[in-house]
């Protein structure tokens, strides 16, 4: 892959690049209290100048010679432009133009009776006039800067921009410097190729080059419909012959200066999106008097509302629960409370004495269930503080309901004497300390008739 290739490539991918910006950019028109919908951003242009065969960053021409910017003929050039703004930043352009581009070797211009160069195509060549049938590109246009003058009735705007195009072009070489010598014209023997050389075989009357156009530019706004463009465009191409034969290694390119007028469509009561100044909008919009009392108003609505957030977020005793929804005011610090902010009541764990010895209320538990209710927390943690206070034992008898079979419901049983177990290991009782034991529906301490005297059944006893 060369160079040109390359170029040709990068320029190509920053150009989707710019396709992706300019759909994001309509989600970011930079304006303060409207949307882009309130600017026009439909214009076109009439555009007029000359060419020259080289560009200020430097380089030569087709006879190998280098060329200053003054250095050779100027060719006509003009066209129009048709373009769409996505934002104050950004917007796409389509560009057509036409016209001529004049180049000549002068090298030897000045020399008529000396030694001149042959050419290709069999003729001694002093100059070459490359026609221009038609260029059109694609170009993202970024707009640098806008300054407003006399009450933002006028304004200057600054614009860089970038494409990619195709260029129909037929170049004749001539044996004089002055254009108007013997030439030879190879109209109808071009090739179709846009990329790559161009061959003199086919139909063609013009040869199709690729090339890009790099340009900076001014406007000045004449009305809110005209402005004034002047520009001047870089344009870089693939094409080894846009001068006819000479150098192969050489990349034709060439520029033009341009002056022109363009017409913002849509409705005069609009501004034109090309010149918004936001800075200037926001400042305007913030002026105007109606707004300002909106705006106004709007800070005591929200002083307002803020008041009241304050009064339903105050939380006079700390309790996590305002004071608007506190039932009970005043709970102590660090007293646990429920959502009206009212002190929980944990049940307390009892204690009997008997003679098997002393035990614990049994751990209830659900129909069919062996995951501890949070109520048995508490006893738990009484129970496991004394074990490891005492260094002692505990036995854990789990016992069942008489719903399902005799086998499922001792599984049961001893589930919920193993989940007993593993709450005591996980508060720092040691393991071996405890046993655990499933009994199934044995011992019922209630009828298995009622559900009263069932929910009493699903227990686990604690015997120390």
């Amino acid at each position: 892959m060369n160079y040109s290739t390359i170029k040709k490539t990068a320029v190509a991918a920053s150009l989707v690049a710019a396709l992706g910006f300019a759909e994001n950019a309509q989600a970011q028109t930079p304006t303060v209290f409207g949307g882009r919908s309130q600017y026009r951003t439909w214009s076109i242009g009439v555009q007029g100048g000359i060419t020259t065969p080289n560009v200020i960053v430097g380089g030569s021409n087709n006879f190998g010679q280098k060329v200053g910017l003054f250095q050779n003929k100027v060719g006509e050039y003009y066209g129009l432009t048709v373009r769409k703004q996505f934002s104050h930043l950004f917007g796409l352009e389509l560009e057509g133009n036409r016209g001529r581009i004049k180049t000549f070797n002068h090298a030897i211009s000045n020399q008529p009776n000396g030694a001149i160069e042959s050419t290709a195509w069999g003729i001694d060549a002093r100059s070459a006039e490359t026609e221009v049938n038609w260029a059109a590109s694609l170009n993202g246009v970024f707009q640098l800067g806008t300054i407003d003058f006399l009450r933002r009735e006028n304004a200057v705007n600054f614009y860089a921009k970038v494409g990619l195009g195709v260029l129909a072009n037929n170049p004749v070489q001539y044996t004089n410097n002055d254009f108007t010598g013997a030439s030879v014209d190879k109209k109808g023997q071009w090739g179709e190729e846009i990329f790559g050389d161009r061959e003199l075989v086919g139909d063609r009357d013009f040869k199709m080059a690729a090339f890009v156009p790099v340009g900076v530019g001014v406007k000045f706004k004449l009305s809110e419909v005209v402005a004034l463009n002047l520009g001047y465009t870089m344009n870089f191409t693939d094409d080894n012959l846009l001068y006819g034969p000479g150098r192969s290694d050489v990349k034709g390119k060439f520029s033009n200066v341009y002056g022109g007028l363009e017409f913002t469509l849509g409705s005069r009561d609009k501004e034109s999106l090309t010149f918004t100044n936001p800075v200037a909008t926001l400042y305007d919009e913030l002026k105007d008097p109606s707004l300002r009392n909106e705006v106004e108003a709007l800070k005591q609505r929200v002083s307002t509302l803020e008041g009241t957030v304050d009064q339903l977020s105050k939380d006079s005793d700390g309790d996590g629960v305002s004071d608007k929804f506190d039932k009970c005011p005043g709970t102590p610090a660090g007293t646990a409370v429920d959502g009206s902010g009212c002190p929980i009541k944990f049940p307390e764990p009892v204690v009997t004495n008997a003679t098997t010895g002393a035990y614990y209320a049994p751990i209830q538990f659900e129909f069919d269930s062996s995951v501890l209710k949070t109520e048995s927390y508490a006893t738990l943690d009484k129970l496991a503080q004394e074990l490891r206070s005492a260094n002692s034992s505990v036995k854990l008898d789990g016992y069942a309901s008489a719903e399902g079979s005799e086998d499922y419901n001792m599984n049961l049983s001893k589930d919920r004497a193993n989940a007993v177990k593993q709450y005591l290991v996980n508060a720092g009782v040691s393991a071996s300390s405890i046993s655990a034991n499933g009994y199934g529906e044995a011992n019922p301490v209630a009828s298995n008739a009622t559900e009263e005297g069932r929910v009493q059944n699903r227990r686990v006893e604690i015997k120390k």
